[in-house]
C-alpha cells in the first residue's frame, strides 16, 4: 500500500519508521483530555455495551432485553439512532478542560462498534448521517484549535472485525433460544459485517485482530480518510499497530502528512499498545509512542510514552465510582517522572454534558496545576527519579489507589532546578529530601513550596523545607529547589 501513501521522509518499514523522535510538544504537555465518547454512552450502562448486549447472561444484555428489548428485535443499530447529543457545548466543554490544566486533546473518531464521529466517506454509519446529525470530531478539533491545543483522534477499529462477531449469535437458552441477532441478517451487514466466522474468545490467547486481507485493506482506506480529513497531531491505535505493513504504511502517512504541513519535519504522535508477542521487539517500540491502558511503566523509559485512563468507565456508566483530583494527580506525578503523559478520560453522558462529580474533579486538577504544574509542564525525568518506600507496579491495567507516605518523592528537572513532589505531606510542618542534600546535589539557591517562596536549610544529608501555610496538603506538593 505504498503507493497510496503520502511521500515523505518516512519509509513504511520499521528500518525508516524507528528513525522517528517525539515533538518536543508532546514531551512538554505532559497532560491531556480524551473524549471517548459515542452511542454506546446511550444506555448508560458502560464500556463494551455493542458487544455485550448480545452476550447471553451479561449484565449488559439483560439490561438491554429488560429496558429496550431482545437484541433478536432490538440491536445496537437502534441504539445508534436514539443517540442525539442534544446538549453538546464543545466551546464550554473545551474551556473546561483548558481550565483543568490539559495541553493537548483527543477525541474518539470511531470506537469496536464500527461507528464513525465523523463525515465518513466510507462508512453511512456515522455522526453527520444518523443520530446527532453532526461532524463531532470537526466540533472538537475547531474549539482545539481555539485554545492551540493539538488535537488527536483514537481509532479503536482494527478490533471491530472479530468483536463485532457476538452480534451474530443468537441465545442458546429461554424464550429467544435459537433466534437470530439482528447482526446475522445480511440488511444490517453495513455495520456489523459479514465476519461471523472469525469470533472474538477473550482470554489468553485473545485474537483481537482479523487475519483477512479484506479487512485490512478496509482498515487501511477507514484510517487514511481520517488522517486525510484532520490531519492529526497525534493518532491513538487501540491495539498494537495493526496488520503489518498495513499499519505501518498508516504510520509513515500520518508522519509524512504532518512533515508536508511543517517545513518537512513530523509533529505528529502515533500511540499504539503492545498485545501481542510480534510486538515486543525492540525496533517496532520505536515507530512512535508506546501507550500502557490504565497502567504505567514500573521505572522510566528512555523514551517518552503514555498512560492513558479514565475516572469512570469508557463509557459513561450509572454504576460508577469515579477516580478522584488527588488520585489524578498522583498518578500524573508519577508518571512524568517517568518520563510519560497522561491521557484522561472524562466520561460524558449521551447528551453530551458533564455531571457534576466530573466538573468538580477538574476543577481541583486545574487548581492544583496551577499551583504544582511548574514541575510538570516542559519538565524532564530527574537522575534519580524517586525517594521512598512506595512503587508502584508496572504493566497494563494495573491501576490501583495507592497509600502514599510523607517520605515518598517524585522528582523532575528543568533548567537548573529539580522539582520535588512530596506525595502526601499530611500534618507534616517539613519536608525532608535526602535527595537534594549536600552530598547528592549541588547548592541550593532558592526553594519554593507550590509557587511560594520557602524557608530551607540543606544539610549534608538532606534538604529540609519549611512547608508553607495555605497548601493543600492531602494531594502532591511541589518543592522547587533552585540550584547555584
Amino acid at each position: 500500500m505504498s503507493d497510496k501513501i503520502k511521500s515523505g521522509p518516512f519509509q513504511p518499514t520499521v528500518d525508516s519508521l524507528k528513525n522517528y523522535i517525539c515533538p518536543d510538544w508532546f514531551r512538554d504537555a505532559k497532560f491531556g483530555i480524551w473524549s471517548h465518547w459515542g452511542p454506546q454512552s446511550v444506555p448508560t450502562y458502560g464500556d463494551w455495551y455493542a458487544r455485550h448486549m448480545y452476550t447471553e447472561g451479561h449484565a449488559q444484555y439483560y439490561y438491554h432485553w429488560r429496558k429496550y428489548g431482545h437484541p433478536s428485535n432490538f440491536g445496537y443499530k437502534d441504539i445508534i439512532k436514539l443517540w442525539k447529543a442534544e446538549n453538546f457545548d464543545p466551546a464550554g466543554l473545551m474551556n473546561r478542560y483548558v481550565e483543568s490544566g490539559a495541553k493537548y486533546f483527543v477525541c474518539q473518531a470511531m470506537h469496536h462498534d464500527n461507528f464513525d464521529n465523523f463525515n465518513s466517506t466510507y462508512n453511512p454509519w456515522n455522526s453527520v448521517n444518523l443520530g446527532p446529525k453532526k461532524d463531532i470530531c470537526a466540533l472538537w478539533q475547531t474549539e482545539a484549535r481555539k485554545h492551540s491545543l493539538p488535537f488527536g483522534l483514537s481509532e479503536h477499529l482494527a478490533a471491530s472485525y472479530t468483536w463485532l462477531s457476538a452480534s451474530h449469535g443468537c441465545d442458546k437458552t429461554g424464550p429467544y433460544a435459537g433466534v437470530p441477532y439482528d447482526g446475522a441478517d445480511p440488511v444490517n451487514q453495513s455495520l456489523y459485517r459479514d465476519n461471523d466466522s472469525e469470533v472474538l474468545v477473550i482470554g489468553e490467547a485473545t485474537n483481537w485482530l482479523t487475519k483477512n486481507p479484506k479487512y485490512h485493506a478496509d482498515w487501511f482506506k477507514r484510517i487514511k480518510d481520517v488522517i486525510d480529513k484532520f490531519q492529526p497531531d497525534l493518532l491513538y491505535s487501540d491495539s498494537e499497530c495493526p496488520f503489518g505493513d498495513t499499519g505501518l504504511a498508516i504510520v509513515a502517512h500520518l508522519y509524512n502528512t504532518s512533515a508536508a504541513a511543517h517545513a518537512g519535519e513530523n509533529n505528529a504522535v502515533y500511540n499504539f499498545k503492545q498485545h501481542n508477542a510480534e510486538n515486543k521487539a525492540e525496533d517496532i517500540t520505536r515507530i512512535g509512542v508506546l501507550d500502557i491502558e490504565r497502567g504505567l511503566s514500573d521505572k522510566p523509559l528512555p523514551e517518552p510514552w503514555q498512560d492513558d485512563t479514565s475516572l469512570g468507565d469508557w463509557f459513561y456508566n450509572v454504576r460508577d465510582i469515579y477516580k478522584t483530583a488527588d488520585e489524578v494527580a498522583d498518578t500524573l506525578v508519577d508518571i512524568v517522572a517517568k518520563n510519560g503523559n497522561l491521557l484522561l478520560n472524562v466520561p460524558q453522558k449521551p447528551e453530551g454534558t458533564l455531571d457534576e462529580e466530573t466538573l468538580y474533579t477538574l476543577k481541583r486538577i486545574g487548581v492544583w496545576l496551577k499551583d504544582n504544574g511548574e514541575g510538570i509542564y516542559g519538565s524532564r525525568p530527574n537522575a534519580k527519579y524517586r525517594e521512598g518506600k512506595t512503587e508502584l507496579d508496572g504493566g497494563p491495567f494495573r491501576e490501583k489507589k495507592t497509600v502514599w507516605h510523607s517520605t515518598d518523592y517524585r522528582f523532575t528537572r528543568k533548567d537548573n532546578a529539580v522539582y520535588a513532589f512530596m506525595m502526601r505531606p499530611g500534618s507534616e510542618a517539613k519536608a525532608v529530601i535526602h535527595t537534594l542534600g549536600r552530598l547528592n546535589e549541588k547548592e541550593i539557591k532558592s526553594v519554593a513550596v507550590s509557587g511560594r517562596p520557602a524557608e530551607f536549610e540543606q544539610k549534608d544529608g538532606a534538604l529540609l523545607v519549611s512547608l508553607t501555610s495555605g497548601i493543600d496538603k492531602s494531594m502532591p506538593v511541589c518543592i522547587k529547589a533552585v540550584l547555584l
